[in-house]
């Protein structure tokens, strides 16, 4: 039997559906989902939390023309399921499939690209001034959930919205959460309105209010319809007056809240709103996990997991796998907090993510989330320098790229001293272009005092970390996301020299001179490289391997020791190669006047990488053992016809 799902190839098919088949729909939708992101993870709960919603906007409006405009777009593929991409939804997040996130290159129906939160609005109000200036008459809708209100961009946008006075709709979807649970006083307001909505004195006045109506000297039908429209009165006035004050004091008209989960009720409120002049907030109260009691009971958990058994709710995992980077970092962090009362931590709405959880837990006052907010996070960081603490902001790299100036102007000017902490450094996969942190290395190496560094395993992670936390002034710190190598792991920590590498292989700087190259690698590249010079020892080819360590400052003395006794560097690193750590080995080449050193660069090309598995990824893009391997031998046997001319 053909379900409805099956025949829905755009909104024009959703439109012919009556609310009864609608609804039969959405539990399609959500098995769908629930299976095809089972097989190799994805982003789960804030989709189920979104079903209802994206049909009715696409019931409602005349989309693609009518614009839907989405925050981040991790709460999208119910949105990519009603707009032709059904048919290749099982690709989703794989290489060369659909995308988990939203791109204009993809759909005509994905307006405006999304994957970092707090872009939604402004991108919508910009949308709507250009159909003004146009003389378009098509609606504009930005969807953005309470969490990426708190962040500073949504905020400006409202605040510009509020006085242009745009036709613009923002429907809010309030479920209480970002990833981890809201934090703030915005969170707290829109929980307050939700709270009144269920609160007795509520109800008491309501029943008066429709009560009184009843008793109006009206009969039969008339008496019940006026009844019904004073309690809808009654509840929008309330609502109104509460929980839009704020907002209207900016210049919007609010309705809400409204259940997100009642087709028929949405559906009747964007037939009314989108007849509304100006700006407009529309709040629909959902729950993330819908649908899915696995996922209703623990939507952190079920915000991104991955591959798991869609029959028992059971995440997969082996056992024996080793930690990840992000919690070999967490359980340092906490060891190093135990000793020094001084430390404390500061997350982006990632608690779970950056794994400050284990912080939170065992020092509630040592640990800050200030939401969807990395620029504020940052410069709040260097309000807690200031006054003596040692604060350790661990943000994602690529999320850590919206805090730049707050880098540059309120912690690297002052020489501050503030731990960058920069998870999911270099490739992270499925998640794709929008989320590889591949710029970190280029915009800390360029800040005047700042020191940058990287790990080779996660012995060296919990090293590096207790050597940032007692440096002067400002400090990055980037590592890979995922599992670590499994290397034993010691109980103490020690501080590293500043600045200086670790030869790897040979034994000595005096063999290192004698090898036919050297493989400066840093980071996560180190691993890579190692396994390349042994394969490479196997064929007679012998190269030094350098664990870098530092992108900045260079560990000089070796670098330049070794290029002028071999001629020959070949530089290794998940990380754009422009501006990023072979940048600066040329840098201090050209410096030092050895122009004629054979340097091979290994790094990201100038693009934008796609999403995909991460062995895909780093065989084509040249970070396999397999390529440094090609690399060298192209490099010998260039240096050996260059000489035999």
């Amino acid at each position: 039997m053909t379900s409805i799902l099956e025949t829905i190839n755009g909104p024009e098919q959703l439109r012919a559906l009556s609310v009864p088949q609608m609804e039969l729909l959405a539990k399609e939708i959500r098995r769908e989902i629930i299976e095809k992101v089972s097989v190799r993870g994805g982003h789960l709960a804030p989709n189920l939390g979104v079903v209802e919603l994206t049909m009715a906007l696409h019931y409602v409006f005349d989309t693609p023309n009518d614009q839907l405009v989405w925050d981040i777009g991790h709460q999208a593929y119910v949105h990519k399921l009603l707009t032709g991409r059904r048919d290749r939804f099982h690709t989703i997040r794989q290489f060369g499939g659909l995308s988990g996130y939203l791109r204009r290159d993809e759909s005509d129906f994905d307006v405006f690209g999304a994957s970092h939160a707090s872009t939604s609005i402004s991108a919508a109000l910009g949308i709507a001034a250009a159909r003004d200036l146009q003389g378009g008459t098509h609606k504009v809708v930005a969807i953005i959930g309470d969490g990426s209100l708190t962040g500073g961009m949504a905020l400006e946008a409202i605040n510009n919205a509020g006085s242009l006075k745009k036709n613009l709709i923002i429907v809010l979807n309030d479920n209480d959460k970002s990833i981890s649970d809201n934090v703030g006083a915005i969170s707290q307001y829109l929980g307050n309105v939700r709270r009144m909505q269920t609160s007795p004195s509520y109800q008491r006045l309501r029943e008066m209010a429709k009560g009184s109506i009843e008793r109006l000297p009206v009969v039969g039908d008339k008496a019940r319809e006026a009844a019904g429209r004073a309690e809808t009165s009654f509840k929008h006035f309330m609502m109104h007056s509460k929980s839009g004050a704020i907002f209207e004091e900016l210049g919007f008209k609010f309705f809400g809240p409204f259940d997100g989960h009642d087709l028929e009720t949405m559906v009747d409120v964007f037939e009314n709103v989108k007849k509304v002049e100006g700006p407009i907030i529309v709040q629909m109260v959902t729950k993330k996990g819908k649908g899915w009691e696995v996922a209703e009971g623990d939507s952190t958990k079920w915000h991104g997991p991955g591959a798991y058994d869609y029959t028992t709710g059971i995440i997969k995992k082996n056992a024996g796998d080793p930690p990840s980077y992000t919690e070999v970092f967490a359980n340092a962090l906490v060891a190093i907090a135990e000793q020094d009362p001084k430390v404390v931590g500061i997350t982006a709405a990632m608690e779970e993510g950056t794994g400050l959880k284990k912080l939170h837990q065992r020092f509630p006052e040592r640990y800050f989330d200030v939401g969807i907010a990395e620029q504020h996070g940052v410069t709040f960081a260097g309000g807690l320098a200031v006054g003596g603490m040692i604060p350790v902001a661990a943000i994602y790299s690529t999320f850590m790229q919206r805090a730049i100036d707050q880098i540059i102007h309120d912690i690297a000017v002052q020489n501050l001293h503030v731990v960058f902490a920069m998870d999911r450094a270099g490739l992270v996969g499925e998640d794709g272009q929008t989320q590889h942190g591949v710029f970190d290395i280029a915009f800390s190496r360029m800040i005047p005092g700042m020191k940058v560094m990287a790990p080779k395993d996660e012995e060296e992670l919990r090293h590096m970390l207790y050597t940032a936390i007692y440096l002067d002034g400002p400090v990055a710190l980037r590592y890979p996301r995922g599992k670590a190598l499994g290397v034993p792991m010691t109980n103490e920590f020690h501080k590293l020299e500043v600045g200086k590498a670790e030869l790897l292989s040979p034994e000595t700087l005096e063999a290192a001179e004698h090898q036919q190259t050297v493989l400066l690698a840093y980071g996560a590249t180190v691993a890579q490289a190692e396994l390349a010079a042994k394969e490479l020892a196997d064929e007679g080819i012998h190269v030094a391997v350098v664990n870098a360590r530092w992108a900045k400052p260079l560990d000089e003395e070796m670098i330049l020791r070794l290029a002028k006794a071999t001629g020959r560097l070949v530089t290794i690193e998940d990380h754009v190669a422009s501006a990023g750590f072979g940048s600066a080995v040329l840098e201090l080449l050209e410096r030092e006047g050895l122009n004629e050193v054979d340097v091979r660069v290994i790094g990201l090309p100038d693009k934008f990488v796609e999403h995909g598995a991460l062995t895909i990824l780093k065989e084509l893009y040249g970070l396999s053992s397999a390529h440094i391997k090609d690399v060298v031998r192209e490099q010998l046997s260039t240096t050996n016809r260059t000489l035999a001319k």
